[in-house]
């Protein structure tokens, strides 16, 4: 009788195990920090270095674990500001798209935020109803605007002279509006006057100027196109404001308060013809700067106060603001507040901690007249 040959293959693999087994255990004691077990390093010195291989391995495999992911992170930035990108240029065209054929009215189509939303406006195919008080200056712009356009996209804009400080005339201003194109689609408000210096020393007939360019000028332009609108249940009016409107700021008392009454009128008006479809848009930046004014270098470093109007001096571009009204347009948004980490977190604390900011208010104006004392 033949004998059996199927133990042979089993006494192999047992003496195969015999031999990887120690060495496993072996390595997993050495990365604990555990003493080798005498009788599992008595084999030899082949079947100890069978596992370096295998460490090696696992040593390149980490390596490149590392590599990769000091990859991914910038990869991912990358992506991310990539996907941010496109996003943004589609809002861009589809919120020029959308002002395609609409009639736009600039109240202050001369002035440096006034350019840079008719040309943005313009640009998007809009019919625009250019107003300002400076007959040349429209006239210029209206130059400019037609020399660069593409007539088969865009429309020549029409020009109306208007003084919004002058509210006798607003009414027959607001019909020589609608008479234009025969609607209004879109109104920006965006004239306004500003003045400066200490509340006692401003005249209440300087008052009553500023609250008549600031408030009772915009108000009564409003008023003279909205019934049109809510006839025809579409429309929006849109106020560019400043932050003044939220808190206000000393030696600009007149200032602050038109702004204050505008936001407040706006905020209740939003409301009311919210069921006609008739949407209210306000957009707050810090301030408006000019174009080539830079903020001026100084000891900004010696108070909060300082700090904050620092940080408040640098304002906003007009292309900024201009293509930020063109997307609250376009996008319907209710409220913008276009400002830097500081005048915001000022607003929060007017709103939470009015004593902290009342106190912080009034510690600059008491070194700002020690400082003019001192010169």
């Amino acid at each position: 009788m033949e004998p059996d040959v199927w133990p042979a293959p089993r006494e192999r693999a047992g003496a195969h195990l015999g031999r990887i087994l120690p060495a496993i255990l072996n390595l997993t004691a050495s990365r604990r920090g555990l003493r080798v077990c005498p009788l599992l390093s008595t084999h030899s010195k082949s079947e100890s270095t069978a596992v370096r291989p295998g460490v090696m391995v696992q040593h390149h495999i980490t390596e490149i674990m590392g590599f990769l992911a000091f990859l991914i992170v910038p990869l991912l930035i990358l992506g991310i500001s990539g996907i941010l990108f496109i996003y943004r240029e589609v809002v861009r065209l589809m919120s020029r798209s959308a002002m395609k054929n609409k009639v736009v009215v600039i109240t202050d189509a001369v002035s440096g935020l006034g350019k840079e939303c008719s040309r943005v406006f313009h640009a998007a195919g809009a019919r625009l109803v250019l107003c300002g008080k400076t007959w040349e200056k429209l006239e210029a712009l209206h130059d400019a605007l037609i020399s660069v356009a593409d007539p088969s996209v865009t429309f020549t804009p029409k020009l109306v002279f208007l003084d919004i400080g002058d509210i006798h005339t607003i009414q027959e201003v607001g019909k020589e509006i609608l008479d234009c194109y025969g609607c209004v689609d879109v109104l920006i408000n965006n004239a306004s006057m500003k003045i400066k210096g200490p509340a006692h020393s401003v005249t209440l007939e300087l008052d009553r100027k500023i609250m008549d360019a600031n408030y009772f000028g915009p108000i009564t332009l409003i008023k003279a196109i909205l019934p049109h609108m809510i006839s025809r249940r579409t429309g929006q009016i849109v106020l560019v404001n400043t932050i003044q409107g939220k808190l206000g700021v000393p030696f600009r008392a007149a200032y602050a308060a038109s702004k204050h009454a505008i936001q407040g009128f706006f905020d209740c008006l939003r409301a009311e013809v919210e069921e006609f479809d008739v949407f209210v848009s306000t957009i707050s930046p810090t301030f408006i700067r000019s174009y080539h004014v830079q903020p001026q270098p100084g000891n900004w470093e010696a108070s909060i106060w300082k700090f904050f109007f620092r940080k408040l001096s640098y304002g906003v571009h007009p292309v900024e603001v201009a293509e930020e009204v063109l997307r609250t347009v376009s996008r319907r948004k209710q409220e913008v507040f276009m400002a830097n980490p500081v005048p915001k977190a000022a607003l929060y604390v007017r709103t939470f901690l009015p004593e902290l900011f009342f106190a912080v208010v009034a510690t600059g104006v008491k070194e700002k007249h020690f400082a003019e004392e001192e010169k």
